[in-house]
């Protein structure tokens, strides 16, 4: 459906004495990579909030298969494989020089209705018009 990809490099700020990524900062890289693939069906944060909807994410799995180094530059991939009832955004993170896979992760979002605080058990219409789905 709908996929984007992001090149970052690894920052000093973000790593431990070994010069490896601490693992709490891969969420950070996975949230860059999603906020790009939700601005491409212009439904970012702040379409969101401007259409009554925040979707906080509910459920994060990271597959931490080979560490991420000072310096290191990589490609952060990310692609939507569900919304009919939540937003479920699959990852993958790649050495950008070699293509080698880093990590795998996936993160799972729900809309919630920011004037009563309800969670919706299906993706609002405003979703679906912006992935063209209805019209």
């Amino acid at each position: 459906m709908v996929s984007t990809a992001v090149e970052l490099e690894i920052p000093f700020h973000d790593v431990d004495v070994m010069r490896i990524a601490w693992h709490g900062h891969y969420a950070k890289y996975l949230e860059i990579a999603r906020c790009a693939l939700l601005e491409q069906i212009d439904y970012n944060v702040p379409q969101m909030e401007a259409s009554g909807y925040a979707w906080p994410v509910i459920d994060m799995r990271i597959r931490y298969a080979q560490p991420l180094r000072f310096q290191q530059k990589i490609r952060v991939e990310a692609r939507l494989t569900e919304w009919e009832n939540r937003l479920k955004i699959d990852y993958l993170i790649k050495d950008a020089a070699s293509g080698k896979r880093l990590t795998k992760a996936y993160t799972v979002q729900v809309a919630v209705a920011i004037e009563s605080g309800e969670m919706l058990y299906a993706s609002p219409t405003v979703l679906l018009q912006k992935l063209g789905l209805e019209s």
